[in-house]
């Protein structure tokens, strides 16, 4: 076995159990991983000088492959059940000595990173890949630390991902071929049989999600962040499609990360050191700071090239929707580096509610902050997904609920405590679906016109107006903004049929209702009080 590039020198593969690697390459450059794809036939150069690879198989995240270890360590702690499956110890090392026979002969590329912005919860990370291209994924999306750092690192968690290893799960007790396995006890995650380099990202998100809450009083987010030039910090967590990345993405305001963020009792700071970006319909229009990263470095996942070019066309999605680039947080050139921030002053919880009930902004209690928190509500209209006619709802726990180890509504207090112990903070339920009626009556919000209340609140402005309740989900709204519409500010008045207006709340709030059902075993007496109430009659 031979070990090349720079390391600490008392660090080896063979501590990790792989003794008979041909080679181990350790922290290779970013130039030097792409060489590599190139010559091994994995990859090729777009006319921007971004990697474009194929993730093989799996081109997005398989949640029912995704198991945790279940002992003594997270027997009572972890939250079991669809989400977090749980997988026999014993098994997990066999089925890891299952992996390091595959890779007797092989090379591998190792990579010391880190995750947290915040060096105070710094989380050290020994990745160790089969393929070069999905090292460079890692090197771009967590931290990267100094060369001097790495010559005494020692990780605190160590990944080891072979995507050519399939298992059997007659003899490894996984679904399928395909596997993600957290060992809380161990320190270890295992991913297989999957090229898509998302497992690793979500991951170590899920170890902080587990860690930080627990053990350090840090509550851990799926949210995007940004500063304005006052150090006003903004959160901004939404499900896909509900603006989230056109919303935090503003020209005027540092960007602190665009995924993954933790909140001290004094800071908020990014888990990583990258962005993780959608690719579908890109364009320099559109997404210009997304479309400009783009370029040497980058990791491009499964979009196609314009035939006989080399110039990618992000608006084929023949392999998959789930387009993705991979790039360092410094590609973005307002990027806050280090990624740490004051707390927040305003949380924004980004909504497309495609049955028109909701208003285009709310301001939330501290009791209507920890509900919606934990209902992670959003609307998929017709034509997003096979099958899907007519509008249907989309609750993900804490904008988030497949990274959730523990039960949502311990992500849910921790919000509840900060925010009661910072009253200053303002949070704000926006939708940016449909006004005037569901989808296919009504009409989509303007983004010109979120923006302007978004901007509203990160002014204070509606400090200084007036605001009134809506019926059902009792959510207060302001009665005026610059540069919107009064009309538009209270979504009853924008329906021709208000007693339609009102049946459709009603529906919607039965569904809330309904989905929290799960979690309320869980919730305090404060967060059960903050459901919408349905009315006997409409």
């Amino acid at each position: 076995m031979n070990e090349y590039g720079l390391k600490n020198p008392k660090a080896s593969v063979a501590d990790l159990g792989l003794k008979h690697v041909a080679n181990a390459f350790w922290n290779l450059t970013a130039s030097e991983l792409v060489e590599e794809s190139i010559i091994q036939g994995m990859g090729e150069l777009t006319d921007t000088g971004a990697l474009a690879i194929d993730t093989g198989e799996f081109t997005g995240r398989s949640p029912k492959d995704k198991f945790c270890v279940k002992d003594a360590e997270t027997e009572g702690s972890v939250w079991w059940g669809d989400i977090n499956i749980p997988f026999d110890a014993d098994r997990f090392d066999n089925l890891y000595t299952r992996m390091q026979a595959y890779l007797i002969g092989r090379d591998v590329y190792v990579r010391d990173a880190y995750a947290c912005a915040d060096d105070r919860f710094r989380l050290n990370v020994r990745v160790v890949t089969e393929y070069p291209w999905q090292n460079l994924f890692v090197n771009n999306l967590f931290l990267r630390p100094t060369s001097e750092e790495i010559e005494t690192m020692t990780p605190d968690w160590v990944i080891v991902n072979a995507p050519g290893f399939h298992a059997d799960p007659a003899i490894d007790g996984t679904r399928q071929h395909n596997f993600a396995i957290i060992n809380f006890t161990k320190r270890m995650i295992l991913i297989g049989g999957t090229g898509y380099t998302g497992e690793i990202k979500k991951g170590i998100f899920t170890v902080l999600n587990y860690v930080l809450p627990q053990h350090r009083g840090v509550l851990s987010m799926h949210c995007s962040a940004n500063i304005g030039a006052d150090g006003d910090t903004a959160l901004f967590f939404g499900l896909s499609g509900t603006g989230k990345t056109t919303l935090s993405a503003d020209p005027n305001r540092g960007l602190i990360g665009d995924d993954e963020h933790g909140w001290s009792d004094d800071s908020v700071f990014n888990f990583e050191g990258g962005c993780y970006a959608k690719c579908v319909n890109l364009s320099a229009e559109k997404e210009p700071q997304i479309f400009n990263a783009i370029r040497f470095g980058s990791l491009l996942e499964n979009t196609e090239f314009h035939p006989g070019t080399t110039t990618t066309d992000y608006d084929n999605i023949s392999k998959t929707e789930n387009t993705r680039v991979a790039y360092p947080i410094n590609f973005i050139d307002n990027a806050v580096e280090p990624s740490v921030a004051p707390p927040p002053r305003n949380i924004f919880f980004l909504t497309c509610d495609a049955f028109g009930v909701l208003p285009p902004i709310s301001r939330l209690s501290n009791e209507q902050a920890m509900y919606h928190f934990i209902s992670g509500y959003t609307a998929k209209v017709a034509g997003t997904e096979m099958g899907i006619t007519e509008p249907t709802t989309t609750f993900s726990a804490c904008f988030g609920k497949a990274f959730l180890p523990l039960h949502p509504a311990k992500y849910a207090g921790l919000l509840g405590r900060k925010l009661k112990e910072n009253p200053e903070i303002r949070v704000w339920l926006v939708n940016t679906g449909w006004s005037g009626g569901s989808f296919g009556v009504g009409s989509r919000m303007k983004l010109s016109y979120t923006r302007a209340m978004i901007t509203a609140a990160l002014n204070g402005e509606f400090d200084k107006v007036a605001f009134e309740e809506l019926p059902v989900f009792r959510l207060q709204m302001p009665t005026s903004c610059t540069g919107v519409p009064n009309e538009l500010l209270n979504p009853r008045n924008t329906w021709k049929d208000k007693s339609a207006y009102d049946q459709t709340a009603a529906d919607l709030a039965s569904k809330f209702i309904k989905n929290f059902v799960q979690y309320a075993d869980g919730a305090s007496a404060e967060i059960l009080s903050a459901a919408p109430s349905v009315p006997e009659t409409v």
